[in-house]
């Protein structure tokens, strides 16, 4: 499957701002019904939806409040944009001290440590020590090459020391930074629905832009989520039905902007400090976050064949590649599931 769309710059622009998962497509004629609800916020640097099928509505705008409430916690205590975050103090002691940290903080460093070591290396959270680049389109920033070569030492996931007995994390070399954007997400939506179903909330889904999770149906059918097309982002590749599990998707076209001719996006390459080479889009569907968390970004990085050997121990990940090369590689299991 070949596709190779020919779009101008301004148009490039516009589509850089579509979500890499589509559902309002499908979510529109369902809202009209008194007992499905919606309540949107944005968390983490994009917009989070909440839609879910309740017997009230009052309770259900209750339960999307708190799942809300529990999201915006976390995603506060993980921010490295937030002076009084736990990552804010981890980087301020790095290379002096270890630093407490809460039990959800290390539970998602755990799984980025996890991640880094089955990847080795591709998927790297110290990648925040590339602090120089904006990606902001208005705003658009490259570092320069000094820059860096200066930050590159400071890159090297087996620098985070984590020390569950103490519950304390500790980054060996000042100027150290990590960056849980890629690796948090997912648990913080697992957060918000472990609390729509603490209030009997079982028909759910959380969209958090390239990342969604769903549990029970809507209206009787399966939840559905549509793919964008990395190489034509206003196109859809297909939609995925499911009634419980994550979908995660990675694109370069997400958060990217374009200078010289050629675009650069936020998934960075460890190695370099550069956008990554790779793969163009890659989308993960699980029951289990353990298995998918981070792999996106960590495909991007590695290139689609050492992804395929990444993926190769797993067993109920279904993934779709669009690969460096334009083609389109889809898992047995995606391959049966993906509708077009």
């Amino acid at each position: 499957m070949m596709l190779k769309p020919r779009l101008n710059q301004g148009r490039r622009r516009l589509l850089a701002g579509l979500p890499l998962l589509a559902t309002a497509l499908f979510l529109k004629p369902a809202l009209a019904e008194p007992s499905v609800r919606q309540a949107s916020r944005t968390l983490m640097g994009t917009r989070v939806d909440i839609t879910v099928q309740g017997q009230r509505a009052d309770e259900s705008d209750m339960a999307m409040a708190a799942a809300f409430a529990e999201m915006t916690q976390l995603s506060d205590m993980m921010s490295r944009y937030r002076i009084d975050s736990e990552v804010s103090a981890l980087h301020l002691a790095a290379g002096l001290q270890p630093v407490v940290i809460a039990p959800e903080t290390m539970h998602a460093l755990k799984m980025a440590r996890h991640m880094s070591e089955r990847s080795q290396g591709a998927f790297d959270i110290t990648v925040g020590a590339f602090n120089g680049w904006n990606f902001d389109p208005a705003q658009a920033v490259i570092p320069d090459a000094a820059e860096i070569a200066r930050e590159l030492p400071l890159v090297n996931y087996r620098d985070l020391v984590l020390d569950e007995k103490s519950a304390t994390a500790y980054l060996r070399r000042r100027g150290m930074r990590v960056d849980l954007g890629g690796i948090a997400k997912l648990p913080i939506l697992q957060a918000g629905m472990a609390v729509l179903k603490r209030h009997d909330i079982n028909n759910a889904m959380i969209n958090g832009g390239g990342d969604v999770l769903v549990n029970g149906q809507l209206q009787g059918r399966d939840w559905r989520v549509g793919l964008r097309d990395p190489r034509a982002p206003e196109r859809i590749l297909g939609v995925l039905a499911l009634s419980e599990g994550f979908v995660a998707a990675s694109g370069d076209y997400e958060r990217s902007f374009l200078q010289n001719g050629r675009r650069y996006h936020h998934i960075l390459n460890p190695r370099t400090g550069q956008p990554t080479h790779g793969p163009h889009g890659v989308t993960l569907v699980s029951r289990k976050l353990e298995d998918i968390n981070g792999l996106g970004a960590a495909i991007m990085v590695a290139g689609a064949s050492a992804g395929r050997r990444l993926l190769e121990p797993l067993r109920g990940v279904d993934t779709l590649i669009v690969g460096a090369d334009q083609q389109l590689w889809l898992s047995p299991g995606m391959a049966t599931r993906l509708r077009t």
